[in-house]
């Protein structure tokens, strides 16, 4: 059985097929979803999905490029929304300093808002980071300071020396399609020296289609297609490396009880 970690089922490319998208996955041998959300607006939509679907879960949160949209947004309204049995990832969150969409600073209160709910309820932190990894590694020493929360770093494309740090502070890391990728050498050299134990795979579909789907929409039965490339590049058996980590899975994402 493999998880997909990281997808966003109620996006263009997905949510048009929606069903015939997990029944592809499902075949895949693809057990369980985390259905991720990225602005308040899409909390329902999302949380609808994963109460509909037995296999799928929910994340909510505010992507950094939303954040702007979301300033007022109170740490009461994220808790509460917690509280759904189906949720059980807060995010995803972070900072973006590539397109800069929102102000920094804005960015990084509700990154540190999320991080709080988090250390509240015992639910792991889902980190989007991009152009941004000093200010993304102090926040998290810093809120870890506070009082441990767990988190991942998802769609890992940043630095080995960044992965290596946030490891010790005892993040997750989680690889998608762009591992697979022809000119991600340095990623792929990251990508095995991450313990066994702290490893996850994902899609973040509908985008980052793996080879050899390059150029067509992301499914989550694709991550079968980046798991195998991962085992491979970590010297291991795809069935290993599934059975490995969907248990990392399930340890992190302990709510989901699988």
């Amino acid at each position: 059985m493999l998880v997909d970690s990281h997808c966003h089922l109620e996006y263009k490319g997905l949510v048009e097929d929606q069903q015939g998208v997990l029944s592809r996955a499902r075949e895949a041998g693809v057990g369980a979803f985390l259905n991720i959300s990225t602005k308040q607006a899409e909390w329902d939509q999302v949380v609808g999905t994963a109460t509909r679907e037995t296999d799928v879960f929910a994340s909510v949160g505010i992507h950094p490029h939303e954040a702007d949209k979301h300033a007022d947004l109170g740490r009461g309204a994220l808790l509460s929304a917690t509280e759904n049995p189906k949720v059980i990832g807060i995010g995803e969150t972070g900072l973006d300093y590539y397109y800069e969409h929102s102000d920094r600073d804005t960015q990084a209160k509700l990154f540190r808002m999320h991080i709080d709910v988090a250390r509240e309820t015992g639910l792991p932190v889902i980190i989007h980071t991009r152009d941004a990894e000093d200010d993304t590694y102090q926040i998290l020493t810093e809120e870890m300071e506070k009082g441990a929360f767990p988190a991942l770093i998802h769609c890992f494309t940043a630095s080995e020396e960044f992965g290596r740090k946030v490891l010790e502070l005892g993040l997750t890391i989680s690889l998608s399609g762009i591992v697979t990728f022809k000119n991600a050498k340095d990623l792929q050299e990251a990508a095995k020296s991450v313990p066994d134990e702290r490893l996850l795979v994902e899609t973040d579909s509908p985008f980052l289609a793996p080879v050899p789907h390059r150029g067509r929409p992301c499914e989550p039965a694709y991550v079968a297609d980046t798991a195998k490339f991962v085992a491979e590049l970590r010297g291991t058996e795809p069935e290993r490396l599934a059975e490995q980590t969907t248990a990392n899975f399930a340890k992190l994402f302990s709510k989901a009880m699988l």
